[in-house]
């Protein structure tokens, strides 16, 4: 099992942030700094270690907030080339913290440590208090970055106006009306960088749950004409929708809101099963229309919850061009490993087949105690089902 990621905020990062600003900052009270960081530091959580090394960095640093990011600056190291952030960047987390609990009245020394903090970290999290205090002069200074150089500046443009992004401070006003987030991701919609394009299109997969079709015929507009970069943006950023059968997110991909089809030779075995291991399930799709049909499969696995409620969990499949009369197999696997995003547990499991938004249900299977009582755990976030 992974170490936890509140375990890299420890005493040795203090001492390195320590040596780093002493470097920068021959006056720097390091020794003061250290005692306080590290002291209630094994009681806390991830974003608590972060908020509870920058408290102890700005009472160590200059009042003057100014004179002190100046410093901070100077202490950091060149950007290392990364992409979506390796753990190591994780040490600049107490300062954009700092930045965004101690800057809010000096926007411009903000935004400068910004965009430098978020080349070697992200600075996703930190612009959000500005967006929420000053959003207008902050809005600006992202319309500016969209075509800044660097590709960390340019993704922080479009993850740092996510109106739901996870792990933060959700963006009212950006939920009630995206208008603003929209002429921003339009600036961002054919970056040559992947980085950017997939928070572009996780930026879209936000809006769509409270405007999706407005979503919709964005992504009508952005396919005419599109290349591949777009055109997987657009792919990406209606996977919600698609998986939830709206009509116009499907009629985009060619595929019809109710399909003629039947499920034949359904299975789901084994019908019992120990927690850590695996159910397989397989069926044949088969066509009853007189026209070939474009059909969106996903698999639905409605998992038994800690209380005896399900909880339903989507899987993308595939998409198939299935003809007049034509079947085809389908058949997948789920592994009932724990993951450090998913826990199993005992009771009754269903599947179903989700159909161009249409449910058709596959079978069920009894999930049981491992015949041990231990369980077995696998580290990752991933929870694909295997083919």
């Amino acid at each position: 099992m992974a170490e936890p990621l509140k375990f890299f905020f420890d005493e040795r990062l203090v001492r390195r942030i320590a040596a780093s600003i002493q470097a920068a900052w021959p006056a720097f009270p390091a020794r003061a700094f250290i005692t306080e960081a590290k002291a209630g530091l094994d009681d806390k959580e991830l974003k608590e270690r972060g908020r509870h090394i920058a408290a102890a960095l700005g009472r160590a640093l200059p009042a003057d907030f100014e004179r002190a990011v100046d410093i901070l600056l100077r202490s950091l190291e060149a950007p290392a080339a990364r992409e979506g952030g390796a753990m190591a960047s994780f040490f600049y987390l107490p300062h954009v913290t700092f930045v965004a609990e101690r800057g809010l009245d000096h926007f411009e020394a903000s935004m400068r440590a910004q965009h430098a903090l978020t080349q070697r970290f992200t600075a996703e999290f930190s612009i959000r208090p500005f967006l929420l205090r000053d959003p207008d002069r902050t809005l600006a200074r992202l319309r500016a970055w969209a075509t800044d150089p660097n590709v960390h500046v340019r993704r922080l443009v479009s993850e740092g106006t996510r109106p739901r992004l996870p792990w933060a401070e959700r963006l009212p006003a950006f939920i009630a009306d995206p208008t603003p987030v929209l002429e921003l991701l339009e600036l961002l919609k054919d970056d040559p960088e992947l980085y950017v394009r997939k928070s572009v299109a996780n930026n879209l997969n936000d809006i769509t749950k409270d405007h999706p079709d407005r979503v919709v015929a964005l992504c009508h507009r952005w396919s005419e004409g599109a290349g591949a970069g777009r055109t997987w943006i657009v792919r990406h950023a209606l996977r919600w929708l698609v998986k939830r059968g709206h009509s116009g997110a499907l009629a985009l991909f060619g595929a019809s809101a109710a399909p003629e089809v039947v499920i034949e030779r359904a299975s789901v075995t084994p019908a019992r099963v120990a927690l850590g291991k695996e159910v397989r399930y397989g069926c044949e799709i088969v066509s009853r229309a007189g026209a070939p049909q474009r059909l969106v499969v996903d698999a639905v696995v409605h998992y038994a919850g800690a209380s005896g409620k399900t909880r339903p969990k989507v899987f993308k499949l595939r998409t198939l061009d299935l003809s007049p009369s034509a079947r085809e197999r389908i058949e997948g696997g789920i592994s009932l490993v724990d993951l450090t995003t998913r826990r199993h547990y005992p009771g009754e499991h269903r599947i179903e087949l989700r159909i161009n938004g249409v449910d058709l249900p596959l079978g069920r299977f009894d999930v049981t105690k491992d015949p041990d009582g231990k369980r077995i755990h696998r580290a990752g976030n991933r929870g694909k089902m295997r083919p």
